[in-house]
This record gives C-alpha cells, sequence and structure tokens, in this order.
C-alpha cells in the first residue's frame, strides 16, 4: 500500500539520478503529495527519459469518468498482467516514480487511532517506486496522464504495518522497468531488502493532506502501539 509520500529532491538531483533528457521543470519541494495530486514521474520518451506531472490514480483509456482514479491509486503487481484496468500500461506504460519517504499508519494499542509512520531508506537516500501510466481522453476531448503505484507483499519490518508495500526498485533494475521492448516483467515485482529501510513515527498533522511541510517528517515520541514501536 502507499497512500502518501514525499519527494524532497530538486531538478538537478533527479537529473543525476534518473539520467532525464528532457527540459528541466520546477519542482518544490513535497512533503505530503496524495491522491489525485500532480506527480512528477519518469517515463521512457524518445528514446531518453523524461520527466513528466502526471496525476496520481490511473484511469484506464475506457473509462467514462474521471473519478475512478481515486480507486486506482495503486496496482498490485501480481495481478498486473490480467486485471483489464492495468495490463495494457503494465506491458507498454511504465514509469518510475522517485521519492524521499512513504507514510504508513501503525495500530494504537486501546483505542481507534493510529500513529502515523514514516518509512525511507536506510542511507536517507531517494527511494524509486514502479509505476504504471496511462492517457484518457476526458468527454470534452482535454487528455489527462494518470499513474498508479505498483505494489507487492511486504518484507518483515513493512508487514508490522500493512500486508502490502511500494514496489521499490534498486538501481540496476530501473532500465529493465522501463524498457518498451520488455513487455512482461513480473520478475522485478519483489520486495525491497527490510535492511535498507528505515522506519519513525511523526506527527498525526500527516493525516491531513492540506498540510505539506519539514515538520511532518521529523520524529516525535510515539503513542504506546502494537507495531514496531511497542
Amino acid at each position: 500500500m502507499c497512500g502518501r509520500f514525499t519527494q524532497l529532491l530538486t531538478w538537478a538531483q533527479l537529473r543525476r539520478l534518473m539520467r532525464l533528457t528532457s527540459p528541466p521543470i520546477e519542482l518544490p519541494l513535497r512533503y505530503n503529495i496524495a491522491p489525485t495530486q500532480r506527480v512528477p514521474v519518469v517515463r521512457h520518451e524518445g528514446g531518453g527519459r523524461s520527466l513528466a506531472l502526471l496525476r496520481w490514480g490511473l484511469v484506464p483509456a475506457w473509462a467514462k469518468d474521471l473519478a475512478i482514479g481515486s480507486s486506482m491509486i495503486n496496482a498490485r503487481g501480481e495481478t498486473l498482467a490480467a486485471k483489464p484496468a492495468f495490463r495494457s500500461a503494465f506491458k507498454r506504460r511504465r514509469c518510475l516514480v522517485p521519492a524521499s519517504g512513504f507514510y504508513e499508519w501503525d495500530k494504537v494499542s486501546g483505542g481507534k487511532a493510529k500513529q502515523p509512520i514514516y518509512i525511507t531508506a536506510s542511507d536517507e537516500g531517494p527511494l524509486v517506486f514502479g509505476g504504471v501510466w496511462e492517457s484518457w481522453a476526458s468527454p470534452d476531448g482535454d487528455t489527462v496522464e494518470t499513474f498508479a503505484i505498483v505494489t507487492t507483499a511486504p518484507n518483515e519490518m513493512m508487514s508490522r504495518f500493512h500486508d502490502r508495500m511500494p514496489l521499490i526498485l534498486d538501481p540496476d533494475d530501473h532500465d529493465a522497468w522501463l524498457d518498451p521492448e520488455r513487455e512482461d516483467a513480473s520478475a522485478l515485482v519483489r520486495p525491497y531488502p527490510s535492511e535498507l529501510m528505515l522506519a519513525r513515527p511523526v506527527s498525526t498533522r500527516v493525516n491531513s493532506p492540506k498540510n505539506d511541510d519539514p515538520s511532518l517528517i521529523e520524529p516525535v515520541e510515539p503513542r504506546r502501539a502494537e507495531g514496531l514501536f511497542g
């Protein structure tokens, strides 16, 4: 599962990390990216790698309404090749979603409240999610490009929070995931190693997408929780 994430990389950093060949794009630092918002993703284009701003929540080409994207922010990696909503994109339109970290929520003992958890790479370097994208034509004739983040089974650390986790790709797999000649990338769908990830409790302010500032990723004293911090 991936329902919120951060993107704290500048254009220059992304250009080096992702080997971009497209023109620069103005990119604000984002501490609380939420579904339906426009997000920088990397895709294969014109023999190189381009960065484009796509709407988070995949809308299949056959959909009648843009609203369907709100329920398609994630795509299960194990069924991508079979699901009508995703199979065409998985075969021909895969993308990379650069991130700095993502959020999950841990159960708190004795109540319904949940503790937000911020998850990053253990070296605090960037993470790159595998994604799929689509182009949708609205009834008015406008073209809207959308994407979904691929998910996979959780590693040991992530299983404490959820039964899914975003597909995090090793840098050596980026070319294979983007390769337009490779129709089936199922072999790349696997959990990221636990030892390469860190988790820390953060403020409940992240629960509102209206909040988008550096304080969201600062560590806080955790509530008594059933998971990692129990």
